[in-house]
């Protein structure tokens, strides 16, 4: 059975994760957490894999401020961030779309995403979602910025960018997102068309690799029970179904 969109994605963020020992993910979030449980599960009690929302995978007694307090100990290795807006520079908008205060659409808001992306050495961003609406230009609202200028001590920032379409990868010192690689059946126009802001791209575009079987045995095996307990829905639909 070919693999659905869902476990193809939460196995090219599994390999950027892979190695680490602490890993976070934060609320609706499915398709990450899966990732990070699948690298908890191959790890042999390597890395620890804490899932906002869980009762199993939470080991923080304080919800999001401990997470926070964890991250500013260095106690956190990666997590992953989404956004309304993202643009070419690495910048998220979670706060709406229009000039503010006065914005026409409103977005859940920024939390404490600016103070994570300063912090945590590796932030994907992750958004299914690849159009000219979510990947602009410029955003309408800065809620965490890509890069900082000279001077400003900063341990993370983004490293990556998934989409349904592709992977880039952000190169810190262009403060600028590369197209790492484009998924199976998408072209570099597909991208390009969809994209609202310009980005670098190598001359020989590689493909994004299948899933390791391995892992996506896995996946379907012993995490998607465990994801089941925050997201069943998730777990019953696009966990070991047939792709459509």
């Amino acid at each position: 059975m070919e693999p659905t969109r869902e476990e193809f994605l939460a196995c090219i963020l599994a390999r950027m994760i892979t190695g680490l020992a602490n890993i976070a993910v934060g609320t609706n979030s499915p398709i990450p957490a899966t990732a990070a449980l699948a690298v908890q599960a191959e790890s042999a009690g390597r890395t620890r894999a804490s899932i906002l929302g869980s009762r199993r995978h939470n080991p923080f007694n304080d919800g999001g401020s401990e997470l926070h307090d964890r991250a500013a100990q260095g106690r956190i290795d990666a997590f992953f961030l989404g956004g309304g807006q993202i643009d070419g520079a690495g910048n998220i908008n979670l706060v709406g779309i229009g000039p503010y205060p006065d914005t026409e659409t409103r977005f859940p808001g920024s939390y404490g995403s600016a103070f994570l992306y300063f912090l945590i050495p590796k932030v994907i961003l992750f958004r299914e979602e690849h159009s000219r609406r979510v990947l602009v230009k410029a955003v309408d609202f800065i809620s965490a910025p890509g890069t900082s200028p000279p001077g400003i001590h900063r341990t993370g920032g983004p490293h990556a960018l998934l989409t349904r379409l592709c992977l880039f990868r952000f190169d810190r010192d262009r403060g600028r997102f590369v197209l790492q690689s484009l998924h199976p059946g998408v072209g570099l126009s597909d991208v390009e068309q969809a994209t609202g802001f310009t980005f670098e791209r190598p001359a020989v575009i590689p493909r994004t690799p299948a899933p390791e079987p391995e892992r996506l045995a896995l996946i379907r095996g012993p995490v998607r029970g465990q994801i089941a307990e925050v997201y069943p829905r998730f777990a019953a639909t696009c966990i070991g179904t047939a792709r459509t």
